[in-house]
């Protein structure tokens, strides 16, 4: 969300080199390594990562145009993102949003999965599963800011965060929503929900393929708070600062103790879940549900 400051009468040329003399005097005092620990930046082509190391907070931005399609080279990229993150011990929160309007991430990208190869499906599901496993299991305090629609796996992951933060708008709406294109969440989808929203809300929502509007969500869970749009980004951040006056170690033991055993669950069955993601996507009748879904994409935007 771009932030616009209103400025009142612009000072006369004198008053502005004043100003940057100010500035620069002032910016030769400062150390610079000083400033370099305040805040700092990295960014590829399709993530963003603002690190203020004065707070201990990062906040990543999702920029993979138009709508934060889970690909595996978008994938590839969260995940060293987030392990940079991890190995340094100065980071302990991360706020994750979207840069793109009105859509916080549409989830996995079909393109990845129709008309590739075997062993290209295999590469990019394993991608899907590092990227699950790394905010899961992640040490820092994780806050989703979604900021917009978030189904599929966008929803996932919104769901391996610590705490979920959206945007009151109804024409927003978040769940896993996979039967519909006639594919059938894994056990980890399903386990996450289920540690979420409960066992019985996760079997309506998964059988249904049910999209939730933000209210709906907030009503069963799935996400924990609701606040205007123009307010998720800021909320997130003071939330933060809640999460931050937790000891450490004593909430890593108990973040860890409530999710090894489902971390755990996938970690020893890595490699027969693709085997069984790539039989299941290759199936003709699951690559024609997809083919038939991208043409329904393309008649839309036509």
């Amino acid at each position: 969300m771009a932030l616009r400051a209103s400025l009142g009468t612009k000072p006369g040329l004198t008053g502005l080199l004043s100003q940057l003399s100010c500035s620069a005097h002032a910016a030769a005092r400062m150390s610079p390594a000083l400033v370099a620990q305040r805040r700092s930046s990295s960014t590829s082509q399709k993530v963003k990562v603002d690190f203020d190391q004065s707070t201990g907070v990062a906040v990543m931005h999702m920029q993979s145009p138009p709508v934060n399609s889970l690909s595996l080279e978008f994938l590839t990229d969260v995940c060293i993102a987030l392990e940079k993150l991890e190995m340094d011990k100065s980071c302990r929160g991360l706020v994750v949003t979207s840069s793109q309007p009105k859509v916080f991430s549409a989830g996995l990208d079909i393109l990845d999965m129709y008309g590739k190869s075997p062993e290209h499906c295999a590469e990019f599901w394993k991608a899907v599963q590092e990227m699950w496993l790394k905010f899961y299991g992640s040490d820092m305090i994780t806050i989703a800011a979604v900021n917009g629609s978030s189904p599929a796996g966008g929803c996932l992951l919104s769901m391996t965060c610590d705490y979920r933060i959206m945007a009151d708008n109804p024409r927003y709406s978040i769940g896993l929503n996979e039967t519909k294109l006639g594919i059938v969440a894994p056990f980890w989808f399903k386990d996450t929900m289920v540690n979420t929203v409960g066992h019985r809300t996760t079997e309506m929502a998964l059988q249904l393929g049910l999209l939730y509007s933000p209210a709906e969500a907030l009503k069963i869970g799935l996400v924990d708070q609701l606040v205007r749009e123009d307010q998720v980004l800021t909320t997130a951040t003071e939330t933060m600062t809640k999460w931050l006056a937790i000891p450490d170690h004593a909430r890593q033991l108990t973040k860890s103790m409530m999710r090894k055993p489902t971390i755990d669950k996938l970690t020893s069955n890595r490699e027969a879940d693709v085997n069984n993601f790539v039989k299941f996507i290759t199936k003709d009748s699951i690559q024609k549900s997809l083919g038939m879904y991208l043409e329904m994409l393309k008649r839309r935007k036509a």
